[in-house]
């Protein structure tokens, strides 16, 4: 089973997803913005002892590099990230950050 506990964070939202999740599965983690903020959402996931890696930007864009395995989606003020055949390896911390007209940092 996966699980995820969200706490916000000034302009950033942050989920714990668990190893113990069930291979093969579909996770979906929502992020909600009080305001409309376009596509203007990125998500990150960081692992333990790791620099935060940006995995989708501007909402839907995948980084170079990530697994196909995630999207992203929505604007406005809902979004989602979702992560399918989810692997034991995909646990950490997902983070969405409301950025602004800079691109997002990738390290």
């Amino acid at each position: 089973m996966f699980c995820w506990d969200g706490q916000t964070l000034e302009t950033s939202t942050f989920f714990h997803l668990s190893s113990s999740v069930v291979p093969g599965n579909t996770v979906s983690i929502r992020c909600k913005s009080s305001t409309g903020i376009g596509t203007y959402l990125h998500w990150y996931l960081q692992k333990e002892a790791e620099s935060p890696k940006l995995l989708i930007y501007y909402s839907t864009s995948l980084q170079s590099g990530i697994s196909s395995r995630f999207s992203g989606s929505g604007s406005g003020t809902d979004f989602t990230l979702t992560i399918t055949d989810v692997q034991a390896e995909d646990a950490g911390v997902y983070y969405c950050h409301q950025g602004g007209y800079s691109f997002p940092f990738t390290q």
